[in-house]
């Protein structure tokens, strides 16, 4: 099995990416590392192998967007919309995330050690998102399903008109969205967010310390006395 490094001062970032979804199918490639990445955008997008993937930097917008199978880390901060549509495998991120960070993610786990900007996993459904700082407003906007988990505090309107998704706050939260409330923690709500705890490299964080939230399910059908939260 081979390891690549390619580095972007040499190579043009749109061949990169046509030898992440092309090239790697004719060889057998374990490791692919990115050298001076230097905020450039898309970088990984649209994988769909089982392979490592090291962007040695921060990454721009939609790094790692719609992958399938790969397992991305990100060194430094990433841009807007990281792992936006991911299908499934693992995106990393190492530091800091800009807005809409895994947007419309329907698999796979996404880990981000800092905080996160707004919308965070806003029309998640299905993914897993574990933030290790806060996050901003707006946050899980319209979930449908899947698990945001956050250890720091959550900002404005987190959850505005959730479905199914389970939303899991270790600190503070501004302000509730529409039809999203806090509901009680069953033991396997316990089990999942230790699971994703373990995954996520917090495993010494004990589940006891968050509050869940979920849906209050009176947007689900039409009322006209709710009108004014639609």
């Amino acid at each position: 099995m081979e390891n690549l490094t390619f580095d972007l001062t040499r190579t043009p970032l749109r061949e990169l990416n046509q030898f992440l979804h092309t090239g790697i199918k004719e060889r057998e490639i374990r490791k692919v590392t990115v050298l001076n990445p230097d905020g450039a955008h898309s970088i990984a997008a649209g994988m769909n192998a089982p392979i490592d993937i090291e962007i040695a930097g921060h990454a721009g917008y939609y790094a790692a967007g719609m992958n399938q199978l790969a397992r991305v880390t990100i060194e430094g901060n990433a841009g807007t919309g990281v792992a936006e549509n991911m299908m499934s495998g693992r995106v990393h991120v190492k530091g800091f995330a800009s807005n809409a960070a895994g947007a419309t993610a329907q698999g796979g786990l996404l880990v981000i050690d800092g905080d996160a900007g707004l919308r965070c996993g806003i029309s998640l459904k299905g993914a897993d998102i574990v933030v290790g700082g806060s996050i901003g407003s707006f946050s899980a906007f319209m979930a449908q399903a899947g698990n945001l988990v956050v250890l720091g505090d959550a900002g404005e309107a987190l959850g505005d008109s959730l479905y199914e998704a389970r939303i899991f706050v270790r600190g503070k939260v501004k302000s509730l969205g529409a039809d999203c409330e806090e509901k009680p923690m069953v033991a396997t709500d316990r089990r999942i967010l230790a699971d994703l705890l373990q995954e996520a490299g917090h495993g010494d964080v004990s589940p006891n310390e968050f509050t869940l939230y979920g849906s209050a399910r009176t947007l689900y059908n039409f009322h006209v006395d709710n009108a004014g939260a639609y």
